[in-house]
C-alpha cells in the first residue's frame, strides 16, 4: 500500500511553528558550526578532492561502494581494474570488504563488476537534490519563554524544569527508573544523523568527544566540532541525542537515560542524504570506539526500499549489512526507527513512490521481504515503532509481524491521543540546537527511547553482549496488544490491521519498552 505521508525517515513532518530562542546561557566560547564538505575529508588525497569539486559542479561523478572478500585490503588487481574504470579510491574498510570509490564514469559500477574478486558493487546517489529521509513529522517547533515558564511551575521537586512536558518518560516507567538509576556514564549511545550539538547546554555534560566524527564522505573527519550541524541543517540528531542522554542537572528536560553518555556521528550530508558510504562509516566507527548501542532514525538513501535483485541496490545492502555485522560483532546493540508511511512491512506488496529520491522517482510495487529498508529491516537491528500519548500506535508508524521487534513513544496529533496535563503537546520534547527546547514526532524519536533502554540495560549489566542486551530488551519490554480496530481518526475506516497475539504482535512487536525494568531486573 502506498503511505500517506511524506517521505521523512524517522521523524514526522508536522509543521509546529517558528523556532524562538530561549533566554538560556550558552556555554562560553561556544559554537554551533559544522564542518563542510571540503574539510570532511580529511587526509584525503587531492585527486579526491578533485572528484568531490566535479560532483558538486557539473553533477556527473557519482559514488560508489565496492564489494570485495574481507581482509586485508582490496587486492592489486581491483585497485588496478577500478582506476582503469575511471575510479577514484576514497577509502577503503578492509575488515569488511568495503571500498569507496569516486567515478564520473557512468558504466563504473557495470564495468567493475566483472572483474575478478568484486563479489558486488553499486552507485550510492544520483543527482544532488533535496532529501526527506530522516523518519520524523515535521519542523520542530522550539519551546517559548512563556512556556518554559509555565513548565517549570508546573515541575514537581526534583524534576527538571521542563520534565513535567515529558509525558513520554512515564509512559516507559523512565520517571520511576530514575529513582534506581541514571545509568552508567561508561555506557555510550552514539546518535548517527545529521549531527549534534555538543555545546548545549542539556547535552555537554555526557557527550563523548572520543566517539563522535563526521562520516559524511564516507572518510572519518575528526576535526573538532565536524560532527555537529550548522545552521542550515537539520537540528534532527541533536533532538535525538536529548531524547537519549539530556543531564539530569537542573536544566530543561531530562532524557531517558540521563547520565550514559552520547556522542555524535554525521552521516547527513547539508542536503539531507544519507548516503551509503556514510552510513558504513558510521557504524564502522561505532565498532572502534566504544559505541556500546547506535541509534538509527533515518533511511539510506536514495532508494526507501533496496532491491537485491538489482545489482546497485544489493551491492547498498551488502555494505551496510557488513558494517552493521561487524558493528554488533565489536558489542554493538544497533537500534532504527521503522519509519512513518503506516507500511504494513510484512504484507506481501508495497508501493513505493519516492525511489530514488534524488534523481526521478516512479510508482514501483516492492516486496519487503526482498526490497529492503536499511539499515532498518537488516538482520540483528533492533526496529521500533511508535507509539502516542494513549499507549496506540502513532497514525503514521510503519508495522509489521515479525518486522518490529519493540514500541515506544514517538508521539501523534493530539486530534489522535492527547496527553494528561500537565503535557500540553503530544509531540515529543527534546534538545535544540542552540541550547533551545522543542517538540518533534516521528519513529525517529520512538527509536531513540528504545535505544536508551538498551543502554540502561547495559548498564545494569556491563558484561553483556549485544545478544544479551536484545534478548532483555524484548524480555522487559511490556506485552502490548493489538488494537484491533485500528481506526485512529474515528472515521469508521480500518486504517491499519494487526497480526499476532499479545506478546508478540505487529504494531507492537514484544511490547513497549521498560525503563524501570532495564534498571531493577
Amino acid at each position: 500500500m502506498t503511505g500517506p505521508h511524506p517521505r521523512y525517515r524517522r521523524t514526522l513532518a508536522i509543521p509546529l511553528g517558528m523556532a524562538i530562542a530561549t533566554a538560556m546561557a550558552f556555554l562560553p566560547g561556544a559554537t554551533a558550526s559544522a564542518t563542510g564538505l571540503s574539510g570532511t575529508a580529511a587526509g584525503a588525497t587531492g585527486t579526491v578532492s578533485d572528484v568531490l569539486a566535479s560532483a558538486a559542479t557539473d553533477g556527473t561523478a557519482l559514488s560508489y561502494v565496492v564489494n570485495v572478500p574481507p581482509g586485508h585490503g582490496p587486492s592489486a588487481q581491483v585497485k588496478k581494474a577500478i582506476a582503469k574504470a575511471g575510479g577514484t579510491i576514497v577509502t577503503s574498510y578492509d575488515r569488511i570488504g568495503v571500498i569507496v570509490v569516486h567515478s564520473s564514469n557512468p558504466d563504473f559500477a557495470k564495468t567493475i563488476r566483472k572483474v575478478r574478486g568484486v563479489e558486488s558493487a553499486g552507485n550510492t546517489r544520483n543527482a544532488p537534490l533535496p532529501a526527506q529521509s530522516t523518519t520524523d513529522e515535521g519542523t520542530p517547533k522550539a519551546l517559548s519563554a512563556a512556556q518554559m515558564t509555565a513548565a517549570q511551575a508546573a515541575a514537581d521537586a526534583g524534576q527538571d524544569p521542563l520534565e513535567s512536558l515529558q509525558w513520554d518518560l512515564p509512559a516507559i516507567k523512565a520517571d520511576k527508573a530514575h529513582e534506581k538509576s541514571l545509568g552508567s556514564s561508561k555506557v555510550t549511545v552514539a546518535v548517527i544523523d545529521t549531527g549534534v550539538d555538543d555545546t548545549h547546554p542539556d547535552l555537554a555534560p555526557n557527550f563523548d568527544r572520543a566517539a563522535s566524527v563526521n562520516c559524511v564522505t564516507g572518510k572519518p573527519d575528526t576535526t573538532d566540532g565536524a560532527w555537529r550541524p550548522s545552521a542550515e541543517e537539520s537540528p534532527h540528531g541533536t533532538h535525538v541525542a536529548g531524547e537519549i542522554a539530556a543531564a539530569k542537572n537542573g536544566v530543561g528536560m531530562t532524557g531517558v537515560a540521563p547520565s550514559v553518555k552520547v556522542a555524535g556521528i554525521k552521516v547527513s550530508t547539508t542536503a539531507g542524504y544519507f548516503y551509503t558510504e556514510a552510513v558504513v562509516c558510521g557504524f564502522m566507527w561505532a565498532a572502534t570506539h566504544g559505541v556500546d548501542v547506535t541509534n538509527n532514525s533515518y533511511y539510506t538513501d536514495p532508494w526507501y526500499f533496496n532491491c537485491t535483485d538489482d545489482p546497485d541496490q544489493k551491492a547498498l545492502v551488502e555494505a551496510v549489512t557488513r558494517a552493521s555485522r561487524y558493528a554488533e560483532k565489536r558489542g554493538v546493540v544497533n537500534v532504527a526507527a521503522a519509519g512513518n508511511e503506516n507500511y504494513d512491512l510484512a504484507a506481501d506488496e508495497i508501493t513505493d513512490p519516492v525511489s530514488p529520491n534524488d534523481g526521478t522517482p516512479s510508482d514501483r510495487v516492492i516486496d519487503p521481504s526482498e526490497c529492503f529498508d536499511i539499515p532498518t529491516q537488516l538482520p540483528g537491528v533492533v526496529t521500533v515503532a511508535s507509539t502516542g500519548a494513549k499507549g496506540i500506535k502513532s497514525s503514521f508508524s510503519n508495522y509489521g509481524l515479525g518486522v518490529i521487534d519493540v514500541a515506544a513513544p514517538g508521539g501523534d496529533s493530539t486530534a489522535y491521543q492527547t496527553p494528561a496535563p500537565p503535557a500540553t503537546s503530544g509531540l515529543i520534547l527534546g534538545t535544540l540546537p542552540g541550547g533551545k527546547w522543542g517538540y518533534m514526532a516521528g519513529t525517529s524519536m520512538a527509536s531513540p527511547h528504545a535505544a536508551a533502554v538498551a543502554a540502561l540495560i547495559k548498564s545494569t549489566h556491563p558484561y553483556a553482549p549485544p545478544a544479551l542486551v536484545k534478548a532483555l530488551l524484548y524480555a522487559e519490554a511490556d506485552a502490548t496488544p493489538c488494537t484491533d480496530p485500528y481506526d485512529i481518526n474515528g472515521d469508521g475506516k480500518v486504517d491499519a490491521v494487526c497480526e499476532g497475539s499479545k506478546n508478540r504482535n505487529g504494531f507492537y512487536g514484544w511490547g513497549t519498552v521498560d525503563a524501570l525494568d532495564a534498571v531493577t531486573k
